[in-house]
């Protein structure tokens, strides 16, 4: 039920994913787009539980993160190119053919979106084929917006550290820095652009991508957490208001509504909250179906 897989981005670059699921009998098939820097395996309790709920599931890595570094054994990034619109356009595009191509004749694609996978749609070439769509975690990257406890610190990260790193290290040595992980210059360069603007990815596409994300019509699921690191109310609120023509049921949840201490950015996709937050997703996507 699950598969180590390889696919082709347009311009030949090899991506790897993993395969969870029945190919053949899966009636869904959904495409679990990753945050910034976090490598597949991350989802992979996720993914299988969704595989046993009767769907195909693929999840990936971007160029330069996980298993889809161009050389696995290559001490740094440096001089490695891409961006977080090759990731979209080129990465996150041929991850949702693969999907299709491999998926039951009929059987409908849906997108789950963690954080940066969950900002991103808009941008990806074949978005229109996705019947629906679940962000977890998912804000604005603006820094103004951000968490109060985190704005201290993207405040050194943006206006110190990149600026001085980067120059140097020829990419963004996070695993050294103990911040986000290793990620290709082109990526943090663009990143960092889009969160010193109020408008942060719309600063870069204007009008095209406005009117991209307005044309979705994919009803959207959002889950966010009170407790999130990284993404406040306003981050949230932000970004889901680029998805202005779908029909967009908001939830935000607080550790003490599922009985927890702690849920945070990443806590969603612990097995710990199997019978608490996944049957949420689990539910969604049947209805969809």
């Amino acid at each position: 039920m699950m598969q180590a897989v390889r696919f082709i981005a347009d311009d030949g670059y090899s991506l790897s994913g993993t395969l969870h699921g029945d190919a053949v009998n899966a009636k869904t098939a959904v495409l679990l787009a990753p945050a910034m820097g976090v490598p597949q395996r991350f989802y992979a309790d996720f993914a299988q539980w969704l595989a046993a709920q009767g769907h195909l599931v693929l999840c990936f890595d971007y160029r330069g993160i996980g298993a889809s570094r161009l050389d696995a054994h290559a001490k740094s990034l440096r001089g490695f190119e891409a961006d977080v619109s090759t990731w979209a356009e080129r990465d996150t595009a041929a991850a949702l053919r693969f999907l299709e191509s491999r998926a039951a004749h009929g059987a409908k694609l849906h997108w789950i979106g963690h954080s940066l996978g969950g900002q991103i749609v808009g941008m990806v070439p074949g978005h229109e084929r996705v019947a629906s769509i679940v962000t977890v975690g998912c804000g604005s990257g603006y820094w103004l917006q951000n968490a109060w406890k985190l704005r201290l610190y993207v405040w050194w990260l943006w206006f110190v550290v990149c600026p001085v790193v980067m120059p140097l290290a020829g990419y963004f040595p996070g695993k050294r820095l103990k911040k986000i992980g290793d990620l290709p210059l082109g990526v943090m360069t663009q990143w960092r652009r889009w969160c010193l603007h109020r408008d942060y990815l719309m600063s870069e596409g204007g009008a095209a991508w406005r009117e991209r994300y307005a044309a979705i019509r994919a009803p959207l699921l959002s889950l966010s957490f009170t407790d999130d690191e990284y993404m406040s109310a306003a981050n949230t609120a932000s970004i889901h208001g680029f998805y202005s023509g779908s029909a967009k049921t908001m939830k935000r949840i607080a550790p003490s509504d599922i009985g927890a201490k702690q849920i945070g950015h990443f806590g969603f996709f612990r097995k710990r909250f199997e019978s608490t937050l996944w049957p949420q997703v689990g539910q969604w996507l049947a209805r969809a179906a």
